[in-house]
């Protein structure tokens, strides 16, 4: 008999919803909607037929309602690959753990995630404004290398990365790992398609310099100037790797499309990229709904 997973491991609220997303499975849809901005959640589910729920905790707020008869979830995460692991550890639970026996289900669920959000480009022909889908996520926070995984790295092209960067001994470890070609296809097979790399933080850790020195102020270069078997890295921010190096290890598909609202080699910042995030939003939406029965 499968042992049953202590409450101290997989806490709950007292209605017996999951303890950070404070949501059970009929609040969820088998594919989510993740952006890190809370406001922005409001502003998707608007483009909704219908509402069915509305939950919050904290900075994670979930509605789950259906967009042309569909149905979806969309959720907010906050910013950072520690907030990914909360996340993406509970929706996991929420569709594959059993809530009155705290067993794994023997039949697993596996979930669509999809990221939208902002980014920084790395290559000056790549300007501001432009929309960016994460082929990898390349993983410098160390995550990952707390989880024991099997084959979900691009082992490769991380020792590319690594020589190519002169990567510091005393920094984590970076991985890399493939998104889901399944959304890549349906969602993105028409925007620019790259590496993410996703960092620890938004000044030091993406080499922006305010009062306090970088370690490598030649970091951003390399990774600009990183190639290998034609993959360069396109943009910089900060959940992706997270996202899909847990979905991979734990069965879901996952993608992240990202509007660029800074180029960080021509030193340019968009002038209003609301309105494009909008016009994202929808063409999501709707590509999305070919995926869902």
């Amino acid at each position: 008999m499968t042992k049953a997973i202590e409450i101290s491991e997989l806490p709950m609220q007292n209605d017996g919803s999951i303890y950070h997303l404070n949501i059970k499975k009929e609040h969820l849809a088998g594919t989510v909607i993740l952006v890190g901005d809370p406001g922005r959640v409001e502003m998707i589910s608007s483009m909704f037929d219908k509402i069915e729920h509305k939950r919050i905790n904290r900075e994670i707020i979930t509605h789950t309602g259906e967009f042309n008869q569909k149905r979806m979830s969309v959720m907010s995460t906050g910013m950072g690959t520690d907030n990914i692991d909360i996340i993406i550890n509970e929706l996991d639970a929420v569709v594959n753990i059993d809530f009155d026996t705290r067993t794994i289900k023997e039949e697993k669920t596996s979930l669509n995630l999809i990221r939208i959000g902002t980014c920084g480009s790395v290559q000056e022909e790549i300007p501001v404004d432009s929309v960016i889908a994460s082929s990898h996520g390349l993983g410098m926070d160390g995550l990952l290398h707390f989880y024991k995984t099997n084959n979900i790295f691009e082992e490769d092209l991380t020792k590319a990365f690594i020589k190519h960067t002169k990567w510091p001994e005393n920094l984590p470890k970076p991985y890399i790992v493939k998104g889901s070609t399944k959304l890549m296809n349906a969602i993105a097979h028409d925007m620019i398609q790259g590496i993410t790399c996703t960092a620890p933080g938004f000044y030091g850790p993406q080499g922006r310099v305010i009062r306090l020195p970088i370690l490598d102020s030649e970091m951003n270069e390399k990774i600009e100037t990183f190639l290998f078997e034609n993959h360069k890295i396109c943009n910089l921010e900060m959940e992706t790797s997270a996202l899909y190096g847990l979905s991979k290890a734990l069965g879901h598909e996952s993608l992240t499309v990202c509007l660029a609202i800074a180029n960080r080699v021509s030193k340019t910042f968009s002038k209003d990229y609301k309105p494009l995030m909008r016009n994202l939003i929808e063409t999501v939406l709707n590509r999305i709904t070919i995926l869902i029965e």
